[in-house]
């Protein structure tokens, strides 16, 4: 009995080994068939890369961005993160005209900070704007209205955004690589990738009407459409109460717009500064406003 298991087992054992030598083979077969040698340039364009896998390129990381300017489907002015002095060289490398990148930077829609727009409740929970929305909204009475928590703080790799002091991010434009991170990182959608060439701006997504926008934020847009009728034709119209710049007739923008504007809601950038219109109300308000329902005494 012994001796007919003992032979059973060296039977599979040599079957076993038989099948993996058998495989084996066919894996170095197909290995040696199917193999095909890696670009030695995608090595060397990847180096040169900064490797912050940002994805502002708009490949997943630096390696198929890579790939990608080897094989002449991106080009390395696509690299926001490099100098222009090591895209230049790259396309040196590579045999390639170095192309024109129209640079773009965050921005938010909106201006609405403690001194200038009301809380309804005081949020207590998790230091997020994500968890905010879905807790009641965050206490902040305009819906549209940036929380103030700094979701997209945290989710600048390039430290290219701060919170000022009335709880609004700002966006450092020198440092921003136009990543998207903090458009992704915003549950309210108030950031968007913008070309800097977009200078008329409107700093507001509230769709509530004139005197209701007006009750929960100073700066709110009222949709009285003062700039749509300032602007060249076409360059503004009113949507949903609010200011949309259309920005395929950019080339006909100017400050003019902005000037009747009474609560400064669109505004014309000019070396990182928002500059508003003659007719703005000015704020000198610097102290966060009243809580409507103060919760703070209710512990």
């Amino acid at each position: 009995m012994i001796s007919e298991l003992t032979a059973i087992l060296g039977g599979s054992l040599l079957f076993m080994g038989g099948l993996g030598v058998l495989l084996a083979s066919a894996l170095a077969v197909a290995n040696r068939k199917l193999h095909v040698d890696e670009d030695p340039r995608i090595e060397a364009v990847e180096e040169l890369l900064p490797q912050t896998n940002c994805g502002a390129c708009g490949y997943p990381g630096c390696s198929a961005f890579a790939k990608g300017c080897v094989s002449g489907e991106a080009n390395p002015v696509q690299c926001t993160v490099n100098t222009p002095e090591m895209s230049a060289y790259i396309a040196q490398m590579l045999g390639v005209e170095l192309g024109q990148e129209i640079r773009k930077v965050a921005r938010l829609a909106c201006a609405g900070g403690k001194h200038v727009a009301r809380m309804r409740a005081l949020y207590r929970g998790v230091e997020s704007c994500r968890a905010a929305v879905v807790t009641g909204g965050g206490g902040k009475a305009c819906a549209w209205g940036c929380l103030g928590l700094g979701d997209c703080e945290r989710s600048c790799d390039f430290d290219a955004i701060y919170m000022d002091s009335h709880g609004l991010p700002v966006v450092i434009e020198d440092k921003c690589v136009a990543c998207n991170d903090c458009v992704e990182a915003c549950p309210l959608d108030l950031f968007s990738l913008q070309p800097v060439s977009h200078r008329l701006w409107v700093a507001c997504k509230s769709l509530a009407e004139g005197d209701d926008a007006l009750a929960d934020c100073e700066v709110a847009c009222t949709g009285c459409g003062r700039c749509a009728a300032d602007a060249p034709e076409g360059l503004i119209r009113m949507e949903n109460n609010l200011a949309v710049v259309d920005y395929s007739k950019n080339l006909l923008a100017t400050p003019l717009p902005t000037q009747r504007c009474p609560t400064g809601a669109i505004v014309w950038l000019e070396d990182a500064k928002a500059l508003k219109g003659a007719a703005a109300k000015r704020i000198i308000r610097q102290e966060p406003l009243p809580i409507e329902a103060d919760f703070r005494d209710q512990t």
